[in-house]
Parts: structure tokens; sequence; C-alpha cells
């Protein structure tokens, strides 16, 4: 998200200037400066100090992160981890190659996990084993990140998104399912609803949005005025020269996480709760995506809105927000579940925009109790009626 760009852009000018500087000592070290002792001799010093620097810079730049996330997360009791089990790749209206993830009972009712930007859907880690015991999990990546492949650029909009998700929807049959989506993944499913009603009225039992907003993030997130001056003459540019230069940006991104300040940017998307773990497959995840589509995806964001949209639709919605969010302020889910017919908003204390990890168990417990009220229930879905009119 945009908040967390402006973080990493700056933690990593930084963490560039330090091996920059580490470099100069190492030079100026090695070529030292010359002497003409008593007798005429010419003796060729070296200040030992300008090594020893060099050597603590270039070692912080490339080990850094060993120290700074004991520092900026609590030891773990149950660890997070990028783990992949068997999946296989779908192809999508879109031109794009999706790669879906199923977990738990194949006869049960489904739920589609998205993800939000920047991640993958290995972060979908607690949620999934939570609800896998007894729903069908269907878990994918977005295009252009984790083992997904966007058909092109152009292919790294809301838009499209909506129908890469229509077509994992697809997977589950004529099983009505829950949508559940963190950041920009409840910006895909308000996108769905918008663009492709006739699909959420038939194969939709219910909706979680998990963080997210109804409109440009820019307009959502802390110090948003700020933000939103700062589009035109920074993000955009920035961003655009991600996708130009992707090979440099992507050393930068990489040096940024060696050093730990990659770490030290995404931890401003968490409250108090986080872990080591999860800072680590946090920025490991935002490190390890190309950065050319992730500017492009921040762009597509900068020019999205819905608002309004769950104003259109009869499936349940709960929507769930973090108290410390910051990256979308708590104020952007009470829009939305004024906006939703009957949406049930639900806010965790002491969570920021990462919360469904942190706060793994208070976020788990909300998603299933929904699912287990809307998937489990004898109440026919198409009994919940209010007519929707398809665009």
């Amino acid at each position: 998200m945009p908040l967390i760009v402006l973080a990493r852009l700056a933690l990593s000018l930084i963490s560039l200037l330090v091996l920059a500087a580490a470099g100069y000592l190492l030079w100026s070290w090695h070529h030292g400066y010359w002497l003409t002792d008593g007798l005429g001799r010419a003796l060729h010093l070296r200040e030992a100090w300008r090594l020893w620097t060099a050597v603590a810079l270039l070692s912080w730049s490339f080990l850094g992160r060993l120290v700074v996330t004991p520092l900026l997360a609590r030891a773990d009791t149950e660890p997070t981890r990028a783990e992949r089990s068997a999946g296989r790749t779908l192809q999508s209206p879109t031109g794009s190659l999706l790669y879906v993830e199923e977990h738990g009972p194949a006869e049960a009712p489904p739920v589609v996990l998205t993800h939000g930007w920047g991640l993958d859907g290995t972060i979908w880690f607690y949620l999934r084993r939570a609800l896998s015991r007894r729903y069908r999990v269907i878990v994918w990546d977005l295009p252009g990140l984790g083992k997904s492949r966007a058909e092109s650029g152009g292919a790294v909009d809301l838009s499209h998104f909506a129908i890469d998700l229509k077509a994992v929807l697809a997977l589950a049959g004529d099983k009505p399912a829950v949508l559940v989506g963190h950041s920009i993944g409840g910006m895909i499913i308000q996108t769905l609803i918008r663009d492709h009603p006739k699909v959420v009225r038939d194969q939709v039992a219910g909706i979680v949005l998990v963080n997210t907003t109804y409109t440009n993030p820019l307009r959502t997130m802390i110090f948003s005025p700020l933000a939103q001056a700062l589009r035109w003459p920074l993000l955009e540019p920035v961003l655009r020269l991600a996708i130009w230069l992707q090979p440099l940006a992507w050393l930068s991104a990489w040096q940024s996480y060696l050093s730990g300040s990659a770490h030290l940017a995404n931890r401003i998307g968490f409250a108090s709760q986080v872990t080591r773990s999860q800072l680590e497959h946090t920025t490991l995840l935002a490190t390890r995506n190309p950065p050319g589509a992730l500017a492009r995806g921040n762009l597509a964001m900068f020019r999205w809105a819905a608002d309004g949209v769950l104003q259109a639709t009869t499936a349940p919605a709960l929507i769930l927000a973090g108290d410390a969010d910051i990256v979308t302020k708590c104020e952007a889910s009470r829009t939305l579940s004024r906006a939703a017919p009957g949406g049930q908003l639900e806010v965790i204390t002491d969570a920021n925009h990462m919360g469904f990890l942190e706060r793994a168990p208070a976020y788990s417990a909300e998603i299933l109790a929904f699912c287990d009220l809307h998937l489990r229930s004898p109440t026919p879905l198409n009994a919940m009626t209010r007519p929707v009119v398809d665009a």
C-alpha cells in the first residue's frame, strides 16, 4: 500500500547511502595518503578507523536484518511460514496465469481468500489453517505476484483482477462461497460486485472485507492530505521509475531487505503484537515480488473507487477493521459497513493493517463464525432476496 511504499522508499535510500559510505571509506582506506619522513623517504599510510568503519557499515548493509528483526518484533509462539502445498495453474479470461491452492475437505463449502498487494497466498497461513478444518479453502496469488503471471502490464488493475477472481470462484462449482479479501483483496471483491453482480448474486454466500477501503487508498490512510499532495510530484514518478528500471529497483529492494531497513518500513503496518516470523514473512514477500508489478498495482489503486457499491448486493457482509490501522483507517471500514445492507462491523483492538496476522486468533474467530453462519445455515441462498439489477 502507498504508505509502506513511501516508507520503503525513504529507508531504501538511507540503506543505499550507508552502503555508499562503506564503499567510499574502503576506497579512501586503500588509497591512503603519502608522507615524507625526515630522511626523505616516501611513506604510504592508511588510517585503520576507515577500514573498521567500512567493515561495520558493510556488515550492517548485508546482515542488519538479523539484528533489526529481534528489536522490532517479539518472539514467536506459532511462527508463520511462506510455505506452499500442491497447487495448480488456472488460465484466466484476462490471459493471466493464476496459481491456485486448495486446502481442506474437497466436498466442504468453499471459502476463497484474496490477499493484499505486495504479498501472495502464503500470507493466509493462520486463517487457512483455521478454516481448512471444516471448509474447502481456495487460495490464489494475484497476477504478477507469487507464482501467478499477469498477461501484461495492463492486466494489473482492479477490473482485470475482478475477472480473475470470477475465474477462481468458478472452481467452487455450484456451491455458493464466502469471499474473504484483505486490503486490495477487499477492493477486488467490491469491483466484482460492481462489474459482475449476477456472479455475486448466484455464487456468493457472503463477503468478508478485511482492513480495506472503498476508494483510492491515498484518501483513507493516515496523513491523507499530504499523501494526495505527493501523488503527482513524487509517488507516480517513483512508481513509474520502478517499472522502467526494475532490475535496479529489485537490487535495491534486496539490499534494503538484507540491511533490515525493509523490515523497519513494513513494521509500520503492525501494532504491538507482531512477531518476528510475521514481520519476516511480510517483508520477504514484499521484497521478492517484482517491483514493476508492485508499482503497477499501486498506480491502479490510485485510479480506483467503488463508493456505495455494497448497496447493490444482498450478500451478507462482515467488515473487519483494526483500531490502530494507519494504512486504511478504521473510518473506511465504518463507511463500508454503513453502505452494506445489514453489514456487520467488527473492530479488533490493537490491530494495524496486518492485523489478521498479529491478531490472528481474533480475526480467524470472526471469519470462522461468519462462515459457520452463512455456509452451514439451512436457509437457501436465494431466500436472501432483494432483486439485484445486473450491470
